[in-house]
């Protein structure tokens, strides 16, 4: 199976099947996606979409702020997918102009734990959706980097993944970055890009940001099923669906 789904427009597409599981299973390919925007895909290039379509997803859910909705648009509407808005970020803030000068992936982590604070009531309808919805589902946000890389973060360790995949999934953004950056760029002729860490998703990031989330939860498990919220049944229906047993 192929971890990258390749695309034109988007540079971020991710199977999230494949990972082993503490217990010895392994989650299940074609069934759960992450990626950078899918406003990327539209009618104008009718080979990008069909091959979104190929993939037959059923439910999409969009990270991003409702007014980068209104600005960039969205996935074009089609009566097969069910999508959904569901922004876990509530304090918004311009990574082209983070402070070079700053502890970049310290500076990242600690925007990480403000998600994690701020966004239970979307974080647990998303994980709702990811355990009830029939079908193959991707979430996606912007860049697939950072409001995508932390759901997936949960994801993965509801469902036992080791530590090690888990900061591994995150890092492999790093091979979008340099395309990442070229988007920025054309979208914002002129403008400088003053932090040298744009687009950059090392696995320092959420190994901070986890180990912070266990400081004050004990667990992924303990933040999601106390903080967020969700209950402890969906956890296991996370993992019926998203986990073929050993």
């Amino acid at each position: 199976m192929r971890r990258h789904i390749t695309f034109e427009r988007l540079h971020n597409f991710r199977d999230l099947g494949g990972y082993r599981t503490a217990d010895g299973g392994t989650v299940r390919w074609e069934t759960l996606y992450r990626s950078d925007s899918l406003a990327k895909l539209t009618e104008a290039d009718p080979s990008d979409l069909q091959r979104f379509r190929a993939l037959a997803v059923t439910t999409v859910i969009d990270l991003r702020y409702p007014w980068e909705i209104a600005a960039k648009g969205r996935l074009p509407e089609t009566e097969d997918v069910s999508w959904h808005n569901l922004s876990i970020e509530h304090r918004p803030y311009d990574q082209a102009e983070i402070d070079p000068d700053l502890d970049p992936w310290r500076y990242l982590a600690d925007r990480f734990a403000e998600v994690a604070e701020d966004g239970a009531e979307e974080l647990r309808t998303a994980l709702e959706l990811i355990a009830s919805t029939d079908g193959p589902l991707v979430f996606h946000c912007a860049s697939g980097k950072d409001r995508t890389g932390l759901l997936a973060a949960l994801v993965l360790g509801l469902l036992d993944v080791p530590d090690d995949a888990i900061l591994a999934d995150f890092a492999l953004t790093e091979l979008a970055t340099e395309r990442l950056i070229a988007d920025w760029r054309a979208t914002h002729p002129g403008r400088e890009l003053r932090w040298p860490g744009y687009g950059r998703a090392p696995a320092d990031v959420i190994r901070l940001f986890l180990a912070d989330l266990r400081a004050r939860y004990g667990s992924v498990h303990g933040y999601v099923t106390g903080h967020v919220g969700l209950d402890p049944a969906t956890v296991v229906r996370l993992r019926t669906r998203l986990v073929e047993p050993a």
